[in-house]
């Protein structure tokens, strides 16, 4: 058995006859940028978040950089994140001349630890920047009374999480400015790159908006530094299309994590997700501590599995400057050291999980 680790061409097959009909609509229309498509896109995402303003991007890397420059965000500013996850979390906030300054994570969830945010806060800190991992929110309400406390803003990268639920709400619905990304393999992922900014602020909203388009305000007037940072019609015609089926691809993602734990729970550390909140699963990532023998039994049987993420940011060659070294954030380091994501995605069997499950079992024999 041959096992497809995020299956996009079933994603595809599924509604093959809806995207080729949207594709071609946009394609035969020769309007490309800023049409219909985006204008439709955006109400349905402020409606599905439940945000006052949504706004499409070009990519989730794109959305993170949009939110800090509206907030202003500059060089010798601080902002407070996790040294876990993906580069462009901390790689935007380096981008626009600021210090991303890290904050150990909580062994069960992965997510930032509210209890160190605190300690972490300077007279140059400016914001917060949780990342909801793997498909969870972190602590939203403790870290939105720190922020308030302190009078800084929230920025959810929720590049991971898009349709996860907090105590009611949706990602990118608790924060001053949620982020995401549309990336091929996430829950909800386009046909190339793409993301979205949600915000409660109409002026933040107004500036963003402005400065996706250069700054622009008015044609040839440029009220602010700004990016090129649009999301594109064919993109946002995709995403039409796949956000009307989203509800049912989240359903069927807890499904199957809920068999991989049923199946796991026994032999390894299986995902913890806190009770007042839910996971779309943008990975199922189990702890191992022999993962390199681990990997290399699945993959002579078919199945692929991947790191997410074996090396610490702070312990990254490019943050080097920031003068940490190993030993600083030791939950990030260990887990580093043992995590392992499985396939994850809404088309695997019963028969898949119990072949994969069964592989991983007998590795440890």
């Amino acid at each position: 058995m041959k096992i497809d680790f995020a299956n996009l061409t079933k994603a595809y097959d599924e509604h093959s006859a809806e995207f080729e009909r949207v594709s071609l609509d946009v394609m035969s229309s020769a309007r490309y940028i800023l049409g219909k498509e985006i204008n439709e896109l955006e109400a349905s995402l402020q409606e599905y978040v439940k945000s006052d303003y949504a706004l499409g991007v070009s990519s989730g890397t794109d959305a993170l950089l949009l939110a800090m420059m509206a907030l202003g965000i500059r060089g010798g500013d601080e902002i407070i994140t996790t040294p876990f996850t993906f580069i462009a979390t901390a790689e935007t906030i380096a981008c626009l001349g600021a210090k991303p300054v890290f904050v150990d994570i909580d062994e069960e969830t992965f997510n930032i630890d509210v209890s160190q945010i605190e300690n972490a806060i300077t007279d140059k800190t400016k914001a917060i920047m949780p990342v909801s991992l793997y498909g969870q929110m972190a602590d939203m309400d403790e870290i939105n009374a720190i922020a308030a406390k302190h009078n800084l803003a929230v920025i959810e990268d929720a590049a991971q999480s898009f349709g996860a639920l907090y105590k009611g709400k949706r990602s990118c619905s608790a924060s001053t400015i949620g982020c995401t990304s549309f990336f091929p393999a996430k829950p909800l992922g386009c046909f190339g790159d793409g993301g979205a900014v949600f915000t409660q602020d109409r002026k933040l909203y107004e500036k963003m908006k402005a400065m996706r388009v250069h700054g622009q305000v008015k044609r040839y007037t440029h009220k602010y530094i700004g990016m090129g940072g649009r999301l594109d019609n064919l993109q946002a015609a995709i995403l039409n299309v796949k956000l009307r089926h989203y509800g049912k691809d989240i359903e069927r993602r807890q499904q199957v994590a809920k068999q991989y734990t049923e199946l796991l729970k026994s032999y390894v550390s299986t995902p913890s997700i806190k009770e007042d909140r839910t996971s779309v699963w943008a990975q199922y990532t189990i702890r191992i501590k022999n993962r390199k023998e681990v990997q290399s039994k699945l993959k002579e049987a078919g199945i692929p599995t991947a790191v997410h993420y074996p090396i610490p940011m702070h312990l990254q060659e490019c943050f080097a400057y920031l003068g940490h070294k190993k030993g600083d954030f030791p939950i990030s380091e260990t887990c580093a050291t043992e995590v392992m994501s499985l396939p994850m995605n809404p088309y695997l069997t019963t028969d898949e999980l119990e072949y994969i499950t069964s592989n991983i079992i007998n590795s440890f024999r």
